[in-house]
Formats: structure tokens, sequence, C-alpha cells
């Protein structure tokens, strides 16, 4: 079994409130994404000593991105979401781990909702202008299967690359 390659794990993104109208989609010209898990526990003092108590989980998500234009409707759509306080469901998708049998033409994902809690775009004077942004998410997730259609994965495999010419 061999290391997975960051590029294979892809994020696509949909608006709530466009389950029934849009698929998900990926943010074009990403070039990182991440989730963690964290879990406060408080100490309670007994007769017998302290022990442990676990507090709720939290998820996050967060991804950055070129941020290649002004017209990026998935960046667009991120930034009116935090602007709303809309819900948004994310995918984590495997494309190292194709489906099989009533999965065959899918892979392995998770599944999540939850909200836009940051949304920052900086730009300095010698690197191209950044979509930094954070998702806060509700529950623990669901583990299954998405499709991922040929347009999705040739979103996700964007790699920014200058205007000028390249050596043959």
């Amino acid at each position: 079994m061999g290391a997975i390659k960051g590029k294979r794990i892809i994020y696509l993104y949909r608006l709530l409130s466009e389950a029934a109208t849009s698929d998900a989609t990926a943010i074009a010209f990403t070039t990182e994404n991440s989730r963690s898990k964290s879990r406060d526990s408080d100490t309670v003092d007994t007769k017998d000593g302290s022990i442990r108590v676990p507090g709720e989980l939290e998820t996050e998500i967060s991804a950055a991105a070129i941020f290649a234009s002004e017209n990026d409707e998935m960046i667009a759509k991120i930034e009116k979401a935090i602007d709303d306080g809309e819900k948004m469901e994310i995918w984590e998708v495997n494309l190292d781990k194709p489906g099989t049998d009533t999965n065959s033409g899918k892979f392995a994902a998770k599944y999540f909702l939850g909200y836009v809690t940051n949304f920052e775009l900086s730009s300095n004077s010698e690197d191209h202008a950044e979509a930094s942004i954070d998702f806060g998410i509700e529950g623990k997730g669901a583990d299954g299967y998405a499709t991922v259609t040929d347009e999705q994965q040739a979103i996700a495999e964007y790699v920014f690359k200058d205007t000028k010419k390249t050596r043959a």
C-alpha cells in the first residue's frame, strides 16, 4: 500500500439550498485542503481522584486556492454563504479508492454539512492572490461513495500556470 498523493484527495462543495438544482463542484486552483478533529476534555474531581470527561467533537475543514478571478463561481458562492450564514455540503473524496459492485463508477468519500466560519482573500506584491476558507462542521460526517464526473476531476487537478511561455 503506497502513500496517497495530496492531489488525489479532492473536496467538492455545494450550497445545501442548491441540492436539487446543482451538482457539487471543486474550487479551481486549490493549493491545499485539510480536515482536523478536536475534542476538549474537562477534569472532574471525585473522591477517588480526578477523571477526564470528554467534550463534544469538533471538526473543521480548510481550503486554500489561488484566487483566479473575481468571477470564480464557487468562491463567490462560498463568500456569500458566510455573509448569509448559509449551510454547505462538503465531500472529501479519495480518487485512489474507486467503488466496486453497486458503487462502481464512484469513489470513497466522507460527506459533511457545515457553515463557512472564515473567508480571507490575501494578496501581496510577490505572490498570487489567495482565498483561504474554513468550514465549521456539524456532527461527525458520514462515510459512503460519491460520484465524481470527469469535469469535477479536471477542476480538482488544475495546476496554476504562469503567462510566460514554457520551454519545449
